[in-house]
């Protein structure tokens, strides 16, 4: 069949191996499109792109999570129209997925609206693909962020990828003396959102909320929205998926402020979920990568083609026409959400 290849039977130059799924030259999915990808990407590339920390759970969990809720069909509805389109901060989209923040993009000019301020790595979390395969930077890119804050030369590891590989206690205090500013801030507490209230006028949204508590501060404090994410599995392990806590920070948001999703989103039908679920915009990272590495621009084209159209007929087979149609009701979960309980 034109257009599909079977890369075991190509090395083997034998038959093709029946168990092996062939993986289209023209992805229709996005876990196609992640497989061309991994071809085209050098190894250490692929890994610190896609790992997880530790044994991968999390983020074995934020995919496998959206495989716990139910979409529940509707029949005998009109949806001979259906509307992806949404809106967030006055800017009108025409689907309700939108690029999470991701490193190691090279970008300018961009237009930014908003300032997404990580706040889930005080310290980076225990990648152990990274720290096997360590990625070192092409002489044509930089951390513009740390230009000349750092004192490794050009081809060696960052003070991060030090203190990440630190073998003791006394090796990363060592680390941290010499390092000074030139690492992610652990000293880093709610104050900063009057500090970057002083310093900028754009939006402010907080990246990396889990518990339904610092949802509530985060509208406190003056956040314009926030992203439940758990850094997509590559902090802290031992952590829930952030679908299994959407709706309990959703409701502690309790609609004052948009609250953005990231985490496992893979399908069309994964948006639908977390729309349910709370939140109003969903964020897609790995996705984009892997259309990047795929085919660049038209790759990333590619990826949210996909998406768009497995959104819309997840929407027309559950019987919903328009973004704001999509209510709680809609899905059903087999565990109840996980929030903070009290003591």
């Amino acid at each position: 069949m034109a257009g599909i290849r079977d890369d075991a039977a190509v090395k083997s130059g034998g038959e093709s191996n029946p168990l092996i799924i062939p993986v289209l030259d023209d992805p229709i999915t996005i876990s196609e499109v992640e497989q061309l990808a991994r071809r085209r990407l050098p190894k250490a590339v692929y890994d610190y792109y896609s790992c997880g920390a530790d044994d991968q759970y999390a983020l074995r969990r934020n995919v496998d999570a959206f495989s716990e809720v139910y979409v529940l069909p509707r029949i005998l509805r009109d949806v001979s129209l259906v509307d992806t389109s949404t809106t967030i901060f006055g800017w009108t989209t025409t689907l309700p997925v939108a690029f999470a923040p991701s490193a190691m993009q090279k970008l300018a000019d961009a237009g930014y609206e908003a300032l997404v301020v990580t706040v889930d790595t005080p310290v980076l979390g225990n990648r152990l693909n990274e720290r096997k395969t360590p990625l070192i930077l092409p002489p044509h890119l930089r951390l513009a962020n740390i230009k000349n804050a750092n004192a490794t030369k050009s081809g060696e590891p960052t003070v991060n990828r030090l203190l990440m590989d630190a073998r003791t206690a006394e090796q990363a205090k060592e680390i941290l003396k010499k390092a000074k500013k030139t690492i992610h801030s652990p000293e880093l507490t709610w104050d900063v959102l009057s500090h970057l209230r002083r310093s900028t006028s754009m939006k402010i949204i907080l990246k990396g909320i889990m518990a339904p508590e610092d949802a509530r501060l985060a509208v406190e404090r003056g956040a314009d929205a926030i992203v439940v994410s758990n850094h997509g599995g590559r902090q802290l392990d031992c952590v829930p998926s952030t679908l299994e806590v959407l709706p309990q920070v959703a409701k502690a948001v309790d609609g004052k402020i948009p609250v953005l999703f990231d985490g496992g989103v893979r399908r069309g039908s994964d948006v639908f979920k977390a729309i349910a679920l709370g939140a109003d915009l969903v964020l897609i990272g790995r996705p984009v990568i892997w259309g990047l590495g795929y085919k660049g621009q038209e790759g990333v084209e590619t990826v949210v083609n996909i998406l768009g159209r497995e959104l819309s007929r997840t929407m027309a087979l559950a019987g919903v026409s328009s973004i704001a149609d999509i209510k709680k009701a809609a899905v059903h979960m087999t565990r109840e959400p996980i929030g903070v309980s009290k003591l």
